[in-house]
C-alpha cells in the first residue's frame, strides 16, 4: 500500500497549490464581499465575472477537469482535460481535492465541483455515445451546468429505494411526475440538465425499481418551486432547489444505462464522489486550523496569547491528530477503490463519510471559538465552512446509514447474515 502520488500527480499538486495561492487566494475575499453586496442590491444568482476569468487561466495551464477518473476518460481528456490527457486514480486525485477544499472558489475554477463532477462521472461510466455528445461534452467544456435530483421531501430519502417520483416508460418516451428537493445546482443560470432518479417498476425487486433519466432543465413541466437555504446560506449562484415535474416527457434515449439501474448508478457515482467530498473537507479543516493558530498567536487575553489559554494548545494538538488520521483513512479508501472499485471499498467509503465531516465540524468549531464573535460572522469563512461540514453529514447519506453499513460488514466477518 503506497499513498505516494505518481510523478504526474505530484506535478499537478504543486501547480494547483501555486494557482490557488497566486490567483484564487488574492481575490477570494473580494469575491465574497461582492456577492454579499449583490444580495442587497443586485442579482447574486448571476455568476461574478471573476469566476470565468479564473477558469480561463486554469484551463490555459492544464488545470481543468482534474477529477477525470483513470480508465473512464476516453477521448475527452485530450479535448477537455488536463495537459497529458490521462485521468487520475482516486489516490492521485485525493491530494488535489484536498487543496481545492481550502477555497470556496477552487472547485468551480478547476471545473471539479459538485454536482457537475459526479454527473460527468455518471455519463462517462454509464452514458450512451449520444448522451456523451449531447450532455457530457458541454459539461466538460463548462458551457453548461447540471443538477442531481434524488432526494424527496415526502419520504425518508436516506433509503434510496424509497423514492416515489415516477419515471414511467411509455413506448419511446419516459414520463416524469413528482417532486424532488435539495437538487444542488438547479439555481445556476447555466443549469441545462437534470439527472433524475425515478420509480419505473414498483413490482421489481427494491434495487431494480428505479431509473436514472436525463431531463433538460427547459423541458415543459419542470418547475423550480423554491431555492432552499442551508442554515441561512443560499449557496449562490448554484443553490439547492425544490423541483416539481408535471407530465414531463423525454425520449427513452435519455434513460442512463437502462431502466431499473438507478441504484447501481447511484452507488457507482457516490463512491468516488465521497472521496472527493472527504478530501475537500480535510482541506477545509486544514484551513480552519491554520486560521485558529494565527488567531491564537495574534490575540492576547489575560496577559497571554489566547493559544496558551484554556487548554487551547491541547485542542490544537488534537486537531492535528484528527486531520492527519482522517487523511490516512480517506487515502486508504481511495486506494481500495483503485484496487477493486466500489464493491472493494464498501466499508472504507462509509467510514470516511462518517469520519471526515465530523472531524471537520469539530476542528472548525474550535476555530470559531478562538475567533470569538467574529467566528460566527461572515468576516471570516468559518461559519460557512461549519455549515458545509454539517450538511455533508446528511448529503450522500446520513451518518447512521453509513455506520449501519460498517457494522453489517463487520458482523458478517463473524457469521452474521446479511
Amino acid at each position: 500500500m503506497d499513498f505516494a502520488p505518481s510523478p504526474r500527480a505530484a506535478d499537478l499538486i504543486e501547480r494547483v497549490r501555486a494557482f490557488i495561492e497566486t490567483e484564487i487566494d488574492p481575490v477570494e475575499e473580494d469575491y465574497h464581499r461582492d456577492l454579499a453586496a449583490r444580495r442587497v442590491d443586485g442579482d447574486p444568482w448571476q455568476p461574478l465575472p471573476v469566476i470565468e476569468e479564473l477558469r480561463a487561466k486554469a484551463r490555459a495551464r492544464g488545470l481543468w477537469n482534474l477529477f477525470l477518473p483513470a480508465g473512464h476518460e476516453g477521448p475527452y481528456a485530450e479535448r477537455f482535460g488536463t495537459v497529458g490527457g490521462a485521468g487520475l486514480s482516486n489516490t492521485d486525485y485525493a491530494p488535489v481535492a484536498e487543496l481545492t477544499g481550502r477555497s470556496h472558489l477552487a472547485p468551480a475554477v478547476f471545473n471539479c465541483d459538485a454536482p457537475d463532477s459526479g454527473n460527468m462521472e455518471v455519463l462517462l461510466k454509464y452514458g450512451s455515445e449520444e448522451q456523451k455528445e449531447q450532455w457530457l461534452e458541454p459539461l466538460l467544456d463548462a458551457r453548461v451546468r447540471s443538477a442531481f435530483c434524488m432526494t424527496e421531501p415526502g419520504v425518508a430519502s436516506s433509503d434510496a429505494t424509497n423514492m416515489e417520483l415516477r419515471a414511467e416508460v411509455r413506448g419511446e418516451e419516459v414520463v416524469v411526475n413528482g417532486r424532488k428537493w435539495w437538487s444542488t445546482g438547479v439555481g445556476h443560470p447555466d443549469c441545462e440538465l437534470l439527472i433524475v432518479m425515478g420509480l419505473t417498476d414498483p413490482e421489481a425487486d427494491r434495487h431494480h425499481r428505479h431509473t436514472m433519466v436525463i431531463v433538460p432543465r427547459s423541458a415543459p413541466g419542470v418547475r423550480v418551486e423554491r431555492l432552499l437555504d442551508t442554515m441561512g446560506f443560499k449557496d449562490e449562484p448554484g443553490g439547492h432547489g425544490e423541483v416539481t415535474f408535471t407530465d414531463v416527457r423525454v425520449p427513452l434515449s435519455n434513460v442512463i444505462a437502462g431502466p431499473g439501474r438507478a441504484f447501481e448508478i447511484a452507488q457507482g457515482r457516490l463512491g468516488p464522489g465521497r472521496v472527493h467530498h472527504c478530501m475537500r473537507l480535510i482541506g477545509l479543516a486544514e484551513k480552519a486550523l491554520e486560521l485558529a493558530c494565527r488567531r491564537g498567536l495574534s490575540r492576547t487575553a489575560f496577559g497571554k496569547p489566547i493559544a496558551n489559554l484554556g487548554g487551547n494548545r491541547e485542542r490544537i494538538a488534537d486537531a492535528r491528530i484528527a486531520i492527519d488520521s482522517t487523511r490516512l483513512l480517506v487515502l486508504n479508501a481511495a486506494w481500495k477503490l483503485d484496487q477493486g472499485g466500489p464493491l472493494n471499498a464498501l466499508s472504507e467509503v462509509s467510514q470516511i463519510k462518517v469520519a471526515a465531516p465530523n472531524m471537520a465540524q469539530q476542528v472548525i468549531d474550535f476555530a470559531i471559538q478562538l475567533h470569538g464573535g467574529g467566528g460566527m460572522s461572515n468576516d471570516f469563512p468559518l461559519a460557512g465552512a461549519w455549515t458545509s461540514a454539517r450538511a455533508l453529514r446528511l448529503a450522500d447519506g446520513p451518518d447512521e446509514v453509513h455506520r449501519g453499513v460498517i457494522a453489517r460488514l463487520e458482523l458478517m466477518k463473524h457469521g452474521a447474515r446479511r
